[in-house]
């Protein structure tokens, strides 16, 4: 398994929501020539609207077939639009989200991953309005004999969860000294393969891994955690203008309906409570 410091950063391409993405070949190389203003918000390449996010993390964004896609991602091509601008994205380790390095070294102008608002993370990045409430879930191999998160515990089984993650730093506040994955899918493979016998990760990614009819055979939700987490997308701390204008796209699209339709395509049943929290 990669090290999230041993990640390659990817460089991928993303058009509005209806006319798909696709993947371009290379890395980062920066600001390149020097970024352009558009409508008052500074963006750090001329035409283009460039997204840190870490893949996979599904239904928010995942690669499919060379394409980008998820809730995040539509959410962003949004502002893209709203900008007369494409989104480009950049793949790059999760820990660079709490840090805000990609973000100061001028290489994304936001960060767009399901991440979570938290007051140590303010301290080196700016966030969005929330824009999703989520809670964590426990997901269990139905033969572990585990019905809830105190099970595993006292029977002695393994959880895991994914690293650098809202959800990681849960357990380990409730005693738990979980095995770390890198991503989402290797958190999912670490319990198919038995590495761990339940696993805490958001619920919208549980939902997503149970559409498929293999993983809700042999997979369960035994807890729903709610631990109060908001949703947001950074920026440099400062990036007064770009922030106003996701805020903008995201309560335009939660008044004409937009977000509704984009929550029920990627996440499931609309939720009114998990789409509109309350500021943070």
């Amino acid at each position: 398994m990669k090290t999230l410091l041993g990640r390659r950063t990817r460089l991928l391409a993303a058009t509005t929501a209806t006319a798909g993405l696709v993947l371009v070949a290379g890395c980062s190389s920066g600001n390149g020539g020097g970024g352009a203003t558009v409508k008052g918000v500074h963006l750090v390449k001329a035409g283009q609207l460039t997204t840190c996010t870490h893949l996979p993390y599904p239904p928010f964004q995942s690669e499919v077939n060379g394409k980008v896609q998820g809730f995040d991602v539509s959410l962003v091509d949004l502002v893209a639009k709203d900008l007369g601008v494409k989104q480009q994205i950049l793949d790059t380790p999760f820990e660079n989200f709490k840090t805000g390095a990609f973000l100061n070294s001028g290489q994304c102008d936001l960060a767009a991953a399901g991440m979570t608002i938290t007051a140590e993370r303010k301290k080196n990045v700016d966030f969005s309005d929330p824009y999703f409430e989520a809670t964590q879930a426990v997901l269990v191999d139905k033969s572990s004999g585990i019905n809830s998160l105190d099970d595993v515990k006292a029977k002695g089984k393994k959880l895991g969860a994914q690293a650098q993650t809202t959800g990681e730093d849960y357990v380990k506040g409730k005693g738990y000294d979980p095995i770390s994955f890198e991503s989402s899918d290797a958190v999912l493979n670490g319990l198919r393969t038995g590495q761990v016998q339940a696993v805490v990760i958001d619920y919208p990614v549980v939902q997503g891994w149970l559409k498929d009819k293999a993983n809700a055979g042999r997979f369960k939700v035994v807890g729903n955690l709610k631990t109060g987490e908001q949703y947001g997308f950074t920026f440099k701390k400062g990036n007064t203008k770009l922030r106003e204008a996701v805020n903008k796209a995201i309560a335009d699209a939660k008044a004409d309906g937009t977000y509704k339709k984009l929550y029920e395509k990627w996440i499931g049943p609309y939720d009114a409570s998990a789409a509109s929290p309350s500021a943070s």
